[in-house]
């Protein structure tokens, strides 16, 4: 995870909290579509063209799906690990 002071995450808090009320909203089979809009827009927004920019967003989605796979996915197969059995 994006390890930031606490004080840092204030600021982001409120307009998160605004687009995942949002996101809520959306019918289950089309969030994931609308989830990938907001994130592109974010990036898209974020970064000027430039293979250096391009590179460093890849890298952060790549960041993001690593560390959401160590501290969500990992946890949950191995509570489902512990609940069923080891293969």
């Amino acid at each position: 995870m994006p390890y930031i002071n606490k004080k840092e995450r204030i600021k982001y808090d409120k307009g998160l909290k605004e687009v995942l009320s949002m996101l809520n909203k959306v019918p289950d089979e089309n969030v994931d579509g609308e989830l990938n809009y907001v994130i592109s827009m974010i990036l898209k927004r974020l970064y000027k063209p430039s293979y250096h920019n391009y590179n460093r967003a890849i890298g952060v989605l790549e960041s993001v799906k690593l560390e959401y796979y160590r501290r969500e996915v990992a946890a949950y197969e191995n509570k489902k690990m512990n609940e069923k059995g080891d293969i």
